[in-house]
């Protein structure tokens, strides 16, 4: 079965590129160049994942993003942007926006970017909280961490670390976001690098040059899926 996406650009060689590129990799593919036409496609196609540019002719793609989440959709959003600035990708996450994709980009990289989206939306649908993946085994029921099959201890707040990139593997997330749900509305963003380097003194080949957790400069982590 295909899955359904929405293209959200004003740029028409863009959504070329993207339908016939996305369409041989059994994407079924809708355009819209305003933010009004994606209104109208969202609620009638009820698409599976949203590419959005943020800037619109007629409204700016974060204000596009905020009402979806205020509405309480929650479709998987991936902005494509020539704005590049670690402010304006910050601000979209935030948001509610699931990835951030700076133009122009590889397809390849936006195919598993998309595959990530998906995946942790199924999750938020129910799939079993465990994650397996690159000899990283989480379970999060039995708050059980193993590595290549061997068990590894973890501080509490070290787990509540790892269950939010866990709970949204493949996705980025904001210094801010993990801040808010491990501490609360407190808290320092130094503290949550000094327990992301004790993670992956633990959880990494090399923490020097690490393969699981990563790091989006200036933005926040990524655990790799």
């Amino acid at each position: 079965m295909s899955v359904p996406i929405l293209i959200v650009d004003d740029e028409a060689p863009i959504r070329r590129l993207l339908r016939t590129s996305l369409g041989t990799q059994g994407f079924e593919i809708f355009e819209a160049a305003t933010a009004a036409e994606a209104e109208t496609l969202l609620a009638r196609e009820k698409p599976d994942i949203v590419l959005l540019d943020l800037g619109l002719p007629d409204k700016d793609g974060m204000d596009v993003v905020r009402a979806l989440r205020a509405a309480g959709d929650r479709t998987p959003v991936i902005i494509l942007s020539a704005r590049g600035e670690e402010r304006s990708k910050v601000e979209a996450l935030d948001a509610g926006a699931d990835d951030y994709v700076t133009k122009p980009f590889g397809i390849a990289e936006l195919v598993a970017r998309i595959r990530a989206a998906l995946r942790h939306r199924v999750q938020e649908q129910g799939a079993e909280p465990v994650f397996d993946h690159d000899g990283l085994h989480v379970d999060l029921t039995r708050r059980l961490v193993t590595v290549e099959g061997r068990e590894v201890k973890l501080s509490p707040k070290e787990f509540d670390i790892l269950r939010q990139l866990v709970l949204h593997a493949g996705k980025v997330l904001t210094h801010r976001m993990l801040m808010r749900e491990v501490w609360g509305a407190g808290g320092d963003v130094q503290y949550l690098r000094i327990y992301v380097r004790q993670l992956r003194h633990k959880l990494e080949r090399d923490p020097e040059r690490p393969s699981r957790i990563l790091t989006e400069t200036g933005i926040g982590y990524r655990l790799s899926a």
